[in-house]
């Protein structure tokens, strides 16, 4: 008996509408965050000290303590039930100008932490080496800049390896990182006061952080350089917490991790979040601190970019236990600064990603890779820009940390800007910035409104005193701003093409936020096809031939991989089943139909295949 041929018309596809994911504790949720965000406590203190002079510690703390008010900001916006991504929210919020810029200063942040974080570790390195063949008298000493770029390329080329196969470093290992981190810090915790006890007091303290205290060096003014803006106290105070905010990196790893969080997903998030605050405080804060009241003044400019392994080998011991402990801090460096430069990758794929699923980026970006299913020519792309960054920068970790500021500030202005303005126009956030009044029934957000506006003044002024940064990363955004404005162009034509010339199949979507085997009509035994690839279905043509039907269904299905990045966000209808499923799911019923035998259809999102399978 033969069996009736596949509906060609109006096929049913069941997608389903939740990502499948793996959920994580608030603990593993935290230790992602913070192997990004706690790794600038191994650059931020030296660069902000080169730029402001010796009271940049208190500026650093001060950013630190500040963090808190942008955990809030993010708070509020995850607890915003929003489908469609980053582009699509900001874009209902402020228009698609807007949108398009605060993609490309989310991206140039990302693309600026791997360089930074992965050149620091080379520093690391490198001074270590230095110390090491000096201690033993040997004239061998190697250029800082040009070994941390060397060793940054090869960490780049082998975490874009890792990503092409779709290896994601796991939260287990992340949480093994931090653990190790946690040892390093807690013993500069204990070694650091009773250094300054030993030695009967600090050997000096960082001046209060005004205005009176500031000294720019001449490479941290920009254009204000020669100008009277830095005499005016308020502004000189505004410039040093724009040098000082890139301690704060990595905020935007919080809202990734946000989705995989268990439930109750919003208290757990709020945990995660002032786990991260308070760890950040103390490592990056208050461990910059005491490197500035124990490395002696005079000497210090020698460690600028390599601060902790300075203040390791000037706490008070014997030599041998100091550099014992330089040696650890060292492989703690390098293991959370070269995991900041995967967790970038990811960021930045998952925020391409998701343009490209709000159609302002061309599909050709999308295309899986043909063995492991990534998209890795967003992938390629990220990797080269790295490399690119790492070589224009010669291993300099001052200049990149001055650009990283920079991407850093605008992303989390305009985050917070649109946040502030979908509070007018949303009214289901789960979660409000704190200090709300209501005068004549309207909520005035005095909390997210300070902080908007401080973020703005800062991101303003970085614009003015960081003139490659601000050359760099407003070429950065209008090479981007151009490709999104083209692409979302072609796309709109194509998707014009596709309604009056009707190309493809046309499917009857069935949305169902849990695919259970009563969602798809099967019985117990079907035979389950993973398809990706739409030149690739030998294997599903082979069941389609030796299967009995009165024995056997058969459900093909494809797994809609979503990216962890901007992970906040979830996707719309629209973005679930794309034209590239469409597309794969029109080879297959042509197939079917060949063969003369009926196909259940499945869609399923999931950050793993394997896993969704």
């Amino acid at each position: 008996m033969t069996s009736q041929p596949v509906v060609k018309q109006g096929a049913k596809i069941v997608v389903a509408t939740t990502v499948a994911l793996a959920f994580i504790s608030f603990w593993r949720a935290s230790s992602i965050v913070l192997s990004d965000l706690a790794s600038s406590a191994f650059y931020a203190g030296g660069i902000a000290e080169h730029a402001v002079g010796r009271a940049a510690p208190w500026f650093v703390l001060a950013v630190m303590l500040f963090s808190f008010a942008v955990r809030s900001v993010y708070l509020e916006s995850s607890s915003m039930f929003v489908r469609g991504g980053v582009y699509v929210v900001v874009r209902d919020a402020m228009g698609p100008f807007i949108a398009r810029i605060s993609v490309s200063s989310l991206l140039f942040d990302y693309i600026l932490t791997g360089p930074i974080s992965v050149v620091s570790a080379g520093q690391y390195l490198a001074g270590l080496i230095n110390e090491i063949t000096a201690s033993l008298h040997s004239p061998f000493q190697i250029s800082p800049n040009w070994f941390s770029a060397g060793f940054a390329v090869i960490v780049t080329i082998y975490f874009w390896w890792l990503n092409i196969q779709g290896m994601h470093e796991s939260s287990g290992k992340a949480l093994r990182i931090m653990q190790i981190t946690t040892v390093m810090v807690v013993i500069f915790l204990i070694w650091c006061p009773l250094t300054i006890l030993l030695r009967g007091g600090p050997a000096q303290m960082p001046p209060a952080p005004i205005p009176s205290n500031i000294h720019f060096a001449e490479d941290a003014l920009g254009w204000f350089k020669g100008t009277f803006w830095p005499t005016i106290g308020p502004l000189a105070v505004v410039l040093a917490l724009g040098h000082s905010l890139l301690s704060m990196s990595g905020f935007e790893t919080l809202a990734q991790v946000y989705r995989e969080i268990a439930y109750p997903k919003l208290k757990n998030l709020k945990i995660t979040g002032n786990i991260v605050c308070i760890y950040a405080a103390v490592s990056t804060g208050l461990i910059t601190v005491f490197a500035a009241m124990i490395i002696p003044d005079a000497v210090r400019p020698k460690y600028v970019d390599n601060l902790l392994g300075g203040l390791a080998m000037h706490l008070a011991g014997p030599e041998v236990m100091r550099l014992g402990f330089h040696v650890f801090v060292v492989v703690v460096g390098v293991l959370i600064l070269s995991g900041a430069v995967n967790t970038s990758m990811i960021g930045a794929n998952g925020v391409m990603n998701r343009v490209a699923e709000d159609g302002v980026l061309v599909d050709w970006f999308r295309k899986p890779h043909p063995r492991f299913g990534t998209t890795y020519r967003i992938i390629h792309v990220i990797a080269i820009l790295q490399i690119i960054t790492i070589a224009l920068s010669g291993g300099d970790v001052y200049l990149l940390g001055e650009a990283y500021a920079f991407g850093v500030v605008w992303s989390f202005f305009l985050k917070a800007l649109g946040v502030l303005v979908l509070r007018y126009h949303r009214h289901d956030q789960e979660y409000k910035f704190p200090l709300n009044i209501r005068v004549a029934g309207v909520e005035i957000p005095i909390g997210l409104g300070m902080t908007t506006v401080f973020l703005g003044a800062v991101a303003i002024a970085n614009l003015f005193s960081k003139r490659i940064a601000t050359i760099y990363g407003v070429l950065f955004t209008v090479v981007l701003f151009i490709i999104f404005t083209i692409s979302e162009h072609i796309n709109r034509k194509k998707k014009e093409a596709i309604v009056h010339g009707h190309p493809m199949e046309e499917f009857n979507l069935d949305m169902q936020t849990e695919v259970e085997s009563s969602s798809l009509k099967c019985r117990p035994g079907a035979i389950l096809v993973a398809v990706r690839d739409s030149s690739n279905l030998s294997h599903l043509r082979q069941v389609l031939q030796k299967t009995n039907m009165r024995r056997h269904d058969i459900v093909v299905m494809t797994v809609r991989q979503v990216s962890t990045g901007a992970g906040e966000y979830q996707l719309g209808d629209n973005q679930l089943f794309t034209s590239y499923e469409q597309a794969l799911f029109s080879k297959v019923v042509e197939m079917a139909e060949k063969e003369r035998k009926t196909v259940e259809l499945l869609c399923l999102p999931s950050t793993d295949p394997f896993e969704a399978i």
